[in-house]
């Protein structure tokens, strides 16, 4: 927990719902001086209400800072969980979070995936075992407001530090946040639970893909062939997946080109991985049309 607002509000809510019961962590990422103070801070909060607190320090990699700090920060998080027999961890988002990420994505024009947003329980990154429904991450917040947590925090007389954010989505999210708070017509709340709506729909494309991979996918040496026999948000989701399997991880927007590409007879390649057209003999209709995605070979220096 940071020590903001939101964080101090679900410390708050979960001590009173679960006395006894709840120990807290925060991680300091190492990249603002004022850090080790705040975590100082959220420490004696935690002493003074009798919840154990543990600050984890992690050293935050190269690149893009953003994905490295949320890497580093669940990877932490997982072993003070798996070190202190801990199953269930829970943050503190909330429904203007949502609201202002579904929001932002739609500006984007993102896909189902992006629009789906925060989802109100998922396994945790960095998690020792992810398919064991007991160690899971929880948002129990998403239905509440963020003036509705700061009225907790202010009731029970703490002082939350400032929230500063090292988020590179931070410059619009300031923006977007002031133009919500301008525009009474929307109701962060409803936006919220269209996340959630759009986070269902998702889970069932899941699960479809699923068993489409299942029956249409084939290994063939170092490749995988690909027969497609569903619609387009299946296919893309098929396609990403093989691209990710034999080559590096995807760009949406690659992965949408290269299906159409294959939809109209021709080939190309993405993320180093070849997808090309084979025509198939077949018993119910005479052909059959394959995609077939194999690694690129590598090129001569």
């Amino acid at each position: 927990m940071s020590g903001g607002p939101d964080s101090l509000a679900l410390l708050v809510l979960a001590h009173a719902a679960r006395p006894g019961m709840v120990a807290a962590a925060t991680v300091n990422h190492q990249l603002r001086a004022e850090a080790a103070e705040e975590a100082e801070a959220v420490a004696e909060i935690c002493e003074r209400l009798g919840v154990p607190h543990i600050t984890l320090p992690v050293q935050v990699p190269d690149g893009n800072v953003q994905s490295m700090a949320r890497q580093a920060r669940y990877s932490a998080l997982a072993q003070w969980m798996t070190d202190s027999d801990l199953t269930l961890l829970a943050t503190a988002h909330h429904a203007d979070d949502q609201a202002e990420t579904l929001l932002m994505r739609l500006n984007r024009g993102s896909g189902l995936a992006g629009l789906a947003a925060v989802r109100e329980e998922s396994p945790i990154p960095g998690a020792p075992d992810a398919t064991d429904t007991n160690y899971r991450l929880i948002r129990p917040l998403l239905a509440w407001r963020k003036s509705e947590l700061q009225h907790i925090v202010r009731d029970a007389g703490l002082e939350p530090a400032l929230d500063p954010s090292n988020n590179d989505d931070a410059y619009d999210r300031v923006r977007l946040r002031k133009a919500l708070a301008e525009a009474d017509w929307l109701d962060p709340v409803a936006l919220a639970a269209s996340a959630s709506h759009l986070a269902d729909a998702h889970q069932a494309l899941d699960w479809a893909a699923e068993r489409e991979w299942n029956a249409q996918v084939e290994q063939r040496g170092e490749s995988l062939v690909y027969r497609p026999d569903a619609p387009r948000a299946i296919k893309l989701m098929i396609v990403a997946r093989i691209i990710a399997a034999l080559g590096k991880p995807p760009r949406g927007g690659a992965v949408a080109q290269l299906v159409t590409t294959l939809e109209n007879g021709q080939g190309g390649n993405v993320g180093g991985v070849l997808g090309s057209i084979a025509r198939e003999n077949s018993d119910a209709d005479g052909t059959s049309i394959a995609w077939i995605f194999q690694p690129e070979p590598p090129r001569n220096s």
